[in-house]
This record gives structure tokens, C-alpha cells and sequence, in this order.
């Protein structure tokens, strides 16, 4: 019998279901889902790169026992943010396969399907007054592609759900014509093959590759500010696509008209079709969306909860879900129950003072001096080459801080400490959070430090 990696992640996460707390299961486990399988390696991925960073940390030993139990042999598990390209992995087997060839005829084969997010859909998309419109677009070419609308524009600020939009278009699509040519790429990726095309004398099918499509999907276009090359061959691109009668949805922060350093004649084209924006969504889609996601994901949270965080988050949908995840993070790491009281104390030290609170939100300067304060010891020190005892264990511990607080990238963190390697920052961060677990007197400091982060950021708790 064959294992698809599916099946095979089915049979771990229904053995994991039993060794978890069924809310860790239902905040970690259960929105991941395999990818590919190989004779070595098993790829998962999950909503996000968070989620990803902690069932590794967490979950990973439990999750490769129950995999070398299920499939026989030890495999490795690597897990990842849903939306990256999938490798391409053999298919592994528990026994001899047939040897004949049962596959079909090539010229009835799928097309090659996009990296697309599969959560990205239609039916997970929450519809207010600040983007009515662009979702009422995206749903007609979707019905109708190279019909209505063509191009449609979108443009809207950073985590406002343009990538969601145009993800939901291109995954309805394919559903309903999976036979459909179909290319999801930002203006970077355009770019960057371009380039290599260039460099390797494969200019010719660089441009088969995307001027052959039925849908082209361009996120973040105002990337191609300046850049000439890459500016004349996509307007080609564009013609011979637009010309063709295929679909073509661009995304940008920016309307056309304010994108500084694009030819007029691509400014131009991009208005041929729907230019919608996606603002900041108001309070109730802000609620509409935190009540959705605990649905869809089986979260528990209060109505208090919900509402505390659609007053706290207002800039983006993805600072809304961010915020999620960092008060469950946080629930699981104290090992409290998610109420209005954790909440508050949790997400003002995450978050910083409301965006229309005039001070300023926290940096970590401001974690590395609460840190040297509450160990007695000067702030200097923990950017120093030192390694006694009273300063390793404090600098790692303002490296954790950084990391949860901020969501900081540990090659930055690793800066912030006198240039230190982010291999030694992820063995700081581990290594506290490990030590949370047991150490009750180490885990009484850092709730110290954050209480005395949220008097900083102008909350009273």
C-alpha cells in the first residue's frame, strides 16, 4: 500500500490528537496539513511562519516518534508557512508498487498548479464597507475570467487582503477549470527571472512560460518602480495576454496614478480594467474577522477578548491575526486560560500603546534596559562579550523578549546584541522557553518584565 503524504499526516495528527491538550491541538495542529512526502522527508505546512517556528519547538519529537511508529522508519519533518512552492518530492511507498503504467495520456494531463494558499478562499474572506467592492470584482472574474474586468487592480496598504483576494480568484478557477494555465508571482519573482533568463541566453521561453498563460496573477507591481528591462517585457507580457483574451489581476500599494518611476504606457494599461482598493477595515469587520477566524480555527475566545482586540488592532487584518497568535502563544507559554485579564496584559506589552495613543510603541532598547534593570546590571553589558553567568542569562532572555514581543528576525536580534549570529539568538529564545517551563522563579522575572513593558506602553493593568 502506497501513503500519500496526506494519509500519512492523517494517521499522525489522529495519534498526536491523544498526547496534546485538546486547545494546543486545536490552535497548532489542526490547520496544518502535508504537502509532500519523500523516502527522508515529510513537508507540512502551517497558516503561518510562527505557527511553524512553534510546533517544531514544541511538537516536533512527539510528531516524529508517532511518524517512525505509523510508517516504520524515522522520517524527517520540516515545516513551513502554507504558500511556499512545494518541492518536488518522489512519492514513497510501504511496499513494492505495480510495475505497470497506470498514468493518463499526457495531452489530458493537469497543467502545473500555481503556489496558490489554499486557505485563501472566497468563503474565508470577511466582506465589509472597506472592501466591498474589491470582492464583488475579484468574485466576477473569478465567474467570468477575461469577461468583466480585465485587469483588475487591486491596491490597498500592507495585510489588508489583497494576496487573499487575488489567491481566492486564482484557487476558484482552478477548481472550475482545472485545466486552466495559470501563473501566481510577485513583480520580484518577474524580475528575478527575467534576470536569469537573460543571463542563461532563455529569453525565449522566459516569455513562452508567461505569455502562454490563461491567468496571470502579479502581486505587489509597484516593485517594478524603475526598472526599465523589466518594465519593457512585461508590457509585452501584458499585451499579448490582453490581446489573447486571458485574465490578468494586479496587486500594488499604490494606485496606477501614484506609482512614481512606471511608463506611462504601463500606468495606462493597468486603468484599461477595475482599479479597487482595500482599505483598513472599520470596528465591526474588525470584529466579523476575529469572530470568523476563532470559528474556522476552534479557537476559544470570549466576546471581551474579541472586542479588546478589534479596539487594539486597527491597522491591518494581518496585525489582527498576529494578535491571535501571540495571545495564544502566550496562553500556552504561562499556562493561563485566554481571559479579558491575560488578554490585557498579554497584548498592550505586544502591541504597544493603541495607534491612536501618541506615544511610542516599544523597541528593543526599551526591552534590553527593563531586562538590565531587573538583574541589576548595566545595559552595555548585555551587548558585551561576556559569558559569566550574569549576563549570559539575562542577554538571552532579552533575546526571547525581542522574539516574542517584537516578532523580530533573529539576524536583527542578533545585531541588536553586538552582531551576534542568529544561530546563537535561536538557541537563546529556545533555550528560555524551555527553562519557562520548569523554572517558576525564572518565569516570575519575565512576567516582571513584562509588567513593567506594559506600564511603558502607557496601560494600566
Amino acid at each position: 500500500m502506497e501513503l500519500t503524504a496526506s494519509e500519512l499526516w492523517s494517521r499522525v495528527l489522529a495519534s498526536a490528537q491523544a498526547d496534546v491538550p485538546e486547545q494546543s491541538y486545536r490552535t497548532w495542529l489542526a490547520p496544518t496539513r502535508a504537502v509532500a512526502l519523500s523516502d527522508s522527508e515529510l513537508v507540512v505546512e502551517t497558516p503561518q511562519q510562527f505557527h511553524a517556528e512553534w510546533i517544531e519547538d514544541k511538537f516536533a519529537d512527539l510528531l516524529m516518534a508517532i511518524t517512525e511508529r505509523v510508517l516504520g522508519r524515522r522520517l524527517r519533518l520540516t515545516f513551513r508557512e502554507s504558500g511556499e512552492p512545494a518541492p518536488v518530492l518522489p512519492s514513497v511507498s510501504l511496499s513494492l508498487l505495480d510495475e505497470r503504467d497506470d498514468r493518463p495520456d499526457a495531452s489530458l494531463a493537469l497543467p502545473p498548479r500555481p503556489s496558490l494558499n489554499e486557505r485563501y478562499t472566497f468563503d474565508r474572506f470577511v466582506v465589509g464597507n472597506d472592501n466591498q467592492l474589491a470582492n464583488a470584482a475579484c468574485q466576477a472574474v473569478a465567474n467570468k475570467p477575461a469577461t468583466l474586468y480585465n485587469p483588475l487592480f487591486l491596491y490597498g496598504g500592507v495585510g489588508l487582503g489583497k494576496t487573499h483576494l487575488m489567491h481566492a480568484i486564482g484557487n476558484q478557477i482552478l477548481e472550475s477549470m482545472p485545466h486552466t494555465r495559470a501563473v501566481y508571482v510577485s513583480s520580484e519573482q518577474f524580475t528575478n527571472d527575467l534576470i536569469t533568463a537573460i543571463q542563461g541566453g532563455t529569453t525565449p521561453a522566459f516569455r513562452r512560460r508567461y505569455r502562454e498563460m490563461d491567468l496571470l496573477l502579479v502581486d505587489d507591481v509597484h516593485f517594478l518602480e524603475g526598472k526599465e528591462r523589466t518594465q519593457e517585457e512585461f508590457f509585452h507580457t501584458f499585451n499579448a495576454l490582453y490581446d489573447a483574451q486571458r485574465q490578468i489581476v494586479l496587486t500594488s500599494d499604490r494606485p496606477p496614478k501614484e506609482l512614481p518611476g512606471l511608463e506611462a504606457r504601463l500606468i495606462s494599461r493597468f486603468e484599461w480594467g477595475l482599479v479597487a482598493d482595500v482599505r483598513v477595515p472599520d470596528y465591526e469587520t474588525r470584529l466579523a474577522i476575529l469572530r470568523k477566524k476563532a470559528h474556522d480555527d476552534g479557537l476559544t475566545l470570549g466576546p471581551e477578548v474579541i472586542d479588546f482586540i478589534a479596539h487594539s488592532c486597527t491597522a491591518s487584518v494581518r496585525e489582527l491575526e498576529g494578535a491571535v497568535i501571540k495571545l495564544l502563544a502566550y496562553s500556552s507559554l504561562t499556562h493561563q486560560e485566554i481571559t479579558m485579564e491575560l488578554a490585557r496584559r498579554a497584548l498592550t506589552v505586544m502591541l504597544g500603546p493603541r495607534s491612536d495613543d501618541p506615544r511610542r510603541r516599544l523597541t528593543p532598547d526599551d526591552i534590553k534596559n527593563a531586562v538590565a534593570k531587573r538583574w541589576g546590571i548595566r545595559p552595555d553589558a548585555l551587548t558585551s562579550k561576556r559569558r559569566t553567568k550574569d549576563v549570559t542569562l539575562p542577554r538571552q532572555v532579552a533575546m526571547y523578549l525581542i522574539r516574542e514581543i517584537l516578532d523580530t528576525s533573529l539576524v536583527r536580534i542578533g545585531e541588536h546584541f553586538g552582531g551576534r549570529d542568529h544561530s546563537t539568538v535561536i538557541h537563546s529564545v529556545r533555550k528560555i522557553e524551555e527553562m519557562l517551563q520548569n523554572d517558576t522563579e525564572l518565569r516570575g522575572e519575565v512576567e516582571a518584565v513584562h509588567a513593567e513593558l506594559a506600564r511603558r506602553g502607557g496601560e494600566t493593568l
